[in-house]
């Protein structure tokens, strides 16, 4: 009874929904790590305030803005509707390690967002390519936007760093124990 369950449970992929999500998350934080890096390596590091730099940061909020509520209706409907069980071939504590990541990963894509709308609103610094502005979510400090920043700043990095374990344990799960982990999650699936 086991083995059939396993081979049933070997075949279970995420929705199609859920895929689309999580590839969109994947690109979107990709893109703003190393693109926040840049923008604020020019802005407060060279002192370079010209149209790219603006623009980087205009992107970069606007963006930031975008994933936070993708992620908010990523966690609704994982909650809602569940997930795959886990991949069977798995060991009690590679599931628990890979429970952590994926709620650790859920809570940064949150909280890194979060914490850059409210520094954006204390600075304030809220205008979008000179075009419009993103509400304010809290009255100017400019003192304080420098720590809430800081902070942004340096969870990005955390996620990051989990971000990239993922992505290696994924790997791992493909090219070395062959397993069906990353098919889960691959776009195009039935």
């Amino acid at each position: 009874m086991t083995q059939v369950r396993d081979t049933a449970s070997r075949g279970a992929v995420y929705s199609a929904a859920a895929r689309h999500m999580h590839w969109v998350t994947a690109a979107a934080v990709l893109a703003m790590i190393p693109a926040g890096l840049v923008m604020t390596y020019r802005g407060n590091t060279l002192n370079i305030w010209d149209g790219l730099t603006n623009a980087m940061y205009s992107s970069h909020k606007l963006l930031g803005f975008l994933v936070l509520w993708l992620v908010a209706g990523r966690l609704a409907y994982r909650l809602l509707k569940g997930a795959p069980p886990d991949e069977p071939t798995l060991l009690w504590w590679q599931k628990a390690g890979s429970h952590l990541v994926h709620w650790l990963l859920y809570g940064l894509l949150l909280v890194v967002p979060l914490l850059g709308w409210i520094g954006v609103s204390l600075y304030p610094s809220l205008k979008l390519f000179g075009l419009f502005s993103l509400p304010a979510i809290a009255t100017p400090n400019q003192d304080l936007a420098g720590q809430v920043l800081e902070i942004h700043g340096t969870l990005a990095i955390v996620m990051g760093l989990l971000a990239c374990a993922h992505i290696g344990a994924a790997l791992y799960h493909h090219l070395i124990r062959k397993d069906g982990v990353l098919r889960r999650m691959l776009p195009g699936l039935k």
